[in-house]
């Protein structure tokens, strides 16, 4: 049976509502992707449209459940990247330092499938020419560098994220979970509590729900 004018105006309605929906419902990050899921949600969403619509074999309402079940899907891989650790670090991932004081960790490079070439691109684009002054060189898990120099005042460590202590960041500054537990029981605070903290120049800043 040919596609009608009318059912691919249905369908490409219903792409359009489920697209507006993901936005509002999961948060603008994935029209600015800072992790691998908010890429995958993408590319899978467009896929899941752009494929569909045109495929008369498909009928409206199996379109609309594919589309409820790829929703539901993202819905729960992002509350459990949110509220869980160990599925944050394989959903998301974790931030790695690639550089410290000046030294490059060629296997962890290598490990995240970053090659000198990309690695002296990506100094370049922040202006670095010599690795030697850089304090550190974190890739995130969009695939950007986030570069911190030597001389480079108020640095900001951010030890708490949505209300879980941040263990990847108290790694890469060489302190543990009780020394975070520790600064918030100086405000009277819990982690969980706590939507966002930065330790700044031997002070935690702490933002609460």
């Amino acid at each position: 049976m040919d596609l009608s004018y009318g059912n691919l105006a249905l369908k490409l309605t219903i792409g359009f509502i489920f697209m507006v929906i993901q936005i509002n419902l999961f948060g603008k990050s994935n029209i600015a992707p800072n992790s691998a899921i908010d890429q995958l949600q993408n590319y899978v969403l467009g896929g899941i449209v752009g494929g569909m619509i045109y495929n008369s074999s498909i009928t409206t309402f199996q379109f609309t459940l594919v589309l409820l079940i790829w929703t539901l899907i993202v819905f729960v891989a992002k509350f459990l990247s949110n509220h869980n650790i160990f599925f944050r670090r394989i959903i998301i991932g974790s931030p790695k330092m690639i550089v410290k004081n000046g030294r490059i960790d060629v296997d962890l490079a290598l490990k995240n499938g970053l090659s000198a070439s990309d690695l002296s691109f990506k100094l370049r684009q922040s202006g670095v020419t010599d690795i030697s002054n850089v304090k550190r060189a974190v890739f995130e898990q969009n695939g950007q560098l986030t570069i911190i120099m030597k001389d480079e005042a108020n640095i900001k460590y951010p030890i708490v994220l949505d209300g879980k202590i941040n263990y990847d960041e108290l790694e890469m500054i060489d302190r543990d979970e009780s020394w975070v537990e520790g600064k918030l029981k100086e405000q009277g605070l819990e982690a969980s509590e706590i939507y966002l903290a930065n330790y700044i120049n031997g002070k935690v800043i702490a933002y609460k729900y």
